[in-house]
């Protein structure tokens, strides 16, 4: 009675082969930790106040804040008013790097939030729900010397969340608000190695276009790209372990397919699991050096999508095709309740991220976050999603407390039996109850480290050793899920080794009633594994 490799290999080789995947596991956070820099760096921009004294603002000048074709400056607006500028005549300009630097691909997108510096006036306070309007161009160019081209321009507005903590009284005038961070601008691709932005604050009374905003001194902006280190590591990875995952997911098909029956569904569900690692792994981003290629986080969203859909659906099929008493298995149609919501929510943020990376694919400063409409409708999309993962560990919880509770109880027939096949079958349950214990753990070591990652300043030090946490997180838990993935596929696939040509029943001192009643399914659906005959043999009875 050939089953699966887990069940039929020793307890020998199966220390050995989750020993060596613990060395790559532990592989992989060093990589992150030792070799790769932090994820992401913040750079820091304070925009210069130049004057555009043009009567026609419509035709596009680019204004630059300092080298040999600098703009016209001005310290602060106090300095405005002597001069005769006006609101409209001022432009906000920000160059991207800072002087003497470059932007490179390896840093694969860019994001930059804008932080207002507002002073508190008498006369010109910020009035409730007020929102800035900004007209914004951003161009780039290759070349230090060389022309900018228009990269994009739209008119971009912003509701202000504003406090003031001290008395709203003439000697408190001139101190600054305290107003939250607004999200800006989200490219996809660095493909440029200089950026230019000019930011407006047009000025229209009749059409209350910014008026009552306060008094605007300065625009600060943060940007935050990927480190071209950590992305060199990072496509390492990918193209080592894409040929891994490949070669083991051909390698498991080719067994089942050598089987006299057809493939079960939860060896449908393993393959494809398979097949979505592979996909999520396939380091298509080496393109984004040479081409410009915004789509590619919106692109990346959609494979971890996939994935981790994938993953929710596997497990909750493997521990409903292990349930004793449940009759209908081996039918997806027999999970609907359970896969639904996975399906819902997935959906539901498939449409939150077209609705926010999908539109800034043409306008990078848009936000779906910046408009009422567009905030109810996120937190509708999100909070839905959030129902759906509620519902589905619900029916995982409940599902893996029925298999373990189905499993304990089957093990009261297990004295009847003889010595030698009392301990085959307690090993296999030992082994498959160490299996959902493993997966619990990776599920478990995901959640405990992104936690890490968000409450830590970004590295440890010990001694003269800086290890990078965030990047270890990073690279540990992708390869954690790829090594998973990959044990699955191993430990799963049939087994060549046939158990009754090994020995003969009468060696092992079992009786040929014994033997139908722990063994004999149904053909057409025979499973995988023993476990998962024996508990098929319970649900028929």
């Amino acid at each position: 009675m050939a089953g699966a490799i887990i069940e039929n290999m020793s307890t020998k080789k199966l220390c050995i082969v989750g020993g060596i995947l613990l060395v790559f596991q532990i592989i992989a956070f060093l990589v992150g930790g030792l070799i790769a820099p932090g994820p992401t760096t913040a750079v820091s921009y304070m925009s210069v106040k130049c004057v555009d004294a043009r009567k026609n603002h419509h035709k596009t000048k680019w204004l630059m804040p300092w080298g040999p074709n600098q703009c016209d400056k001005i310290r602060d607006i106090e300095e405005a008013i002597p001069r005769e500028i006006e609101a409209n005549d001022i432009v906000f300009s920000v160059h991207i790097p800072l002087p003497s630097m470059e932007m490179s691909p390896w840093f694969q997108f860019m994001l930059l939030i804008l932080q207002l510096d507002i002073a508190f006036k008498l006369n010109n306070q910020i009035r409730e729900n007020a929102e800035v309007s900004m007209d914004v161009s951003l161009a780039y160019r290759d070349d230090a010397f060389g022309e900018w081209t228009e990269m994009a321009h739209e008119r971009v507005p912003r509701k202000l969340k504003c406090t003031f903590t001290s008395p709203k009284t003439p000697e408190h005038e001139g101190r600054y608000y305290e107003c939250d961070v607004l999200p800006f601008m989200e490219i996809g691709s660095v493909a440029h190695k200089f950026y230019l932005l000019n930011i407006r604050l047009p000025v229209n009374e009749k059409k209350k276009i910014n008026v009552g905003i306060g008094e605007i001194k300065d625009i600060r902006l943060v940007g935050i790209h990927q480190n071209g280190g950590f992305t060199k590591v990072w496509f390492a990875m990918k193209t080592f372990l894409t040929p891994s995952i490949f070669i083991i997911m051909v390698w498991y098909w080719r067994r089942i397919t050598m089987m006299s029956r057809p493939p079960v569904l939860l060896e449908k569900v393993i393959f494809a699991l398979g097949i979505s690692m592979t996909f999520i792994n396939i380091p298509v981003e080496w393109f984004s050096i040479g081409f410009d290629w915004t789509w590619m986080l919106l692109f990346g969203d959609i494979r971890q999508g996939i994935f981790y859909a994938m993953l929710l659906s596997f497990w909750i099929i493997f521990c409903g095709e292990h349930m004793m008493d449940q009759h209908e298995r081996n039918h997806i149609a027999g999970y609907w309740k359970q896969v639904g919501p996975i399906a819902v929510g997935s959906f539901c943020l498939f449409i939150f991220d077209m609705c926010e990376r999908g539109v800034q694919l043409t306008n990078p400063f848009y936000s779906i976050w910046t408009t009422d409409v567009g905030t109810e409708l996120a937190m509708a999309f999100i909070i839905v999603a959030g129902i759906c993962l509620c519902l589905y560990f619900l029916f995982l919880c409940f599902m893996v407390f029925q298999v373990f509770r189905n499993i304990s109880g089957k093990q009261s027939s297990l004295p009847a039996m003889s010595k030698v096949r009392r301990l085959h079958y307690e090993g296999l349950i030992f082994r498959f109850k160490f299996l959902m214990l493993i997966t619990l753990a990776c599920a478990a070591m995901t959640v405990i480290f992104f936690i890490v990652s968000q409450v830590t300043e970004g590295h440890w030090k010990w001694g003269g050793v800086t290890v990078q946490v965030n990047s270890a997180f990073f690279t540990g838990i992708y390869g954690m899920w790829n090594l998973y993935v990959f044990a699955l596929m191993f430990l799963y696939a049939p087994s060549h080794k046939n158990y009754g040509e090994d020995q003969s029943n009468g060696d092992l001192g079992v009786h040929s009633g014994e033997e139908l009643q722990l063994t004999t399914t149904i053909t057409h659906v025979d499973g995988p594994t023993e476990i998962y005959k024996l508990t098929r043999k319970e649900a028929q009875e």
